[in-house]
């Protein structure tokens, strides 16, 4: 059985690629064959010189349930079973701030625990509104781990902690006003939405977009000093670039771009 669907867009939305969350019977949760699936389809993508960007979403009534619990506590009860095999969500989730893709979450419903992260990993995200999110890990006895690395640069400290310590469910609404998201919006709306910033990150060219994740990546953890020399040379280059020239050149002849699409 597929988990994990991959769909290319054509015509207006050549360039991009869907990924689509597609274990509904397990609610999406991060389990071995899940992650497998899904680190193997941003392989396929990372690769693909003409994919530019790539929507993450699901299928069903949720977008991830998180860990799989069944699975971690057959993996802790068979020790030195090799048919059990322990999943690394860092291994996933790292993948996606590495990517010079931009990556967009199109989440169509509820997330919880490292559904929170998943989300949290997008470089934009569009939820509906009345989906149910949480930091629920201490709940179950545990805590959100590796998940906070992605998700405590969006928030504010006082947000954070009553938000993962007191464990309770928030909506998509909620999420958005945390900064785990960009946009809480009614069901009816997200495609819209979402095909909006496509459309926009389309606009923009690949180099561009690139540089621009490694400024929103980078930057905020660098001395000043060392992030104007950084992003000096960084702007040296892409002026440098055939990109830029051909930019520059469809700005002053009043046209698209070559990549537009």
């Amino acid at each position: 059985m597929t988990l994990v669907d991959v769909t290319h867009g054509k015509g207006s939305t050549e360039g991009v690629v869907t990924i689509t969350l597609a274990d509904e019977a397990n609610r999406n949760a991060l389990s071995a064959a899940l992650v497998d699936e899904l680190v193997e389809a941003l392989d396929e993508t990372d690769a693909d010189p003409e994919v530019r960007v790539v929507v993450l979403t699901n299928r069903g009534r949720v977008f991830c349930a998180g860990a799989d619990l069944s699975e971690r506590s057959r993996s802790r009860n068979h020790v030195g079973d090799s048919s059990v095999k322990p999943v690394d969500p860092a291994l996933l989730f790292s993948r996606f701030r590495a990517s010079s893709k931009v990556y967009v979450g199109r989440i169509a419903g509820h997330c919880v625990a490292g559904g929170m992260g998943l989300a949290a990993a997008m470089d934009l995200a569009v939820v509906v509104e009345d989906a149910k999110f949480g930091f629920t890990e201490v709940r179950r006895g545990v805590a959100p781990a590796m998940i906070s690395v992605l998700c405590l640069p969006k928030m504010r400290p006082t947000d954070a902690a009553e938000a993962m310590l007191l464990g309770n469910r928030m909506t998509g609404a909620d999420a958005a006003r945390l900064g785990l998201v960009n946009r809480a919006v009614a069901t009816e709306e997200l495609d819209t939405v979402v095909e909006s910033f496509v459309a926009d990150l389309l606009a923009g060219g690949p180099l561009a977009l690139a540089a621009t994740k490694q400024l929103l990546n980078r930057v905020p953890d660098m001395e000043i000093s060392e992030a104007f020399a950084w992003t000096a040379d960084l702007s040296a280059a892409l002026f440098r670039s055939d990109e830029a020239k051909e930019g520059m050149r469809a700005f002053l002849e009043k046209r698209p771009p070559s990549w537009s699409v």
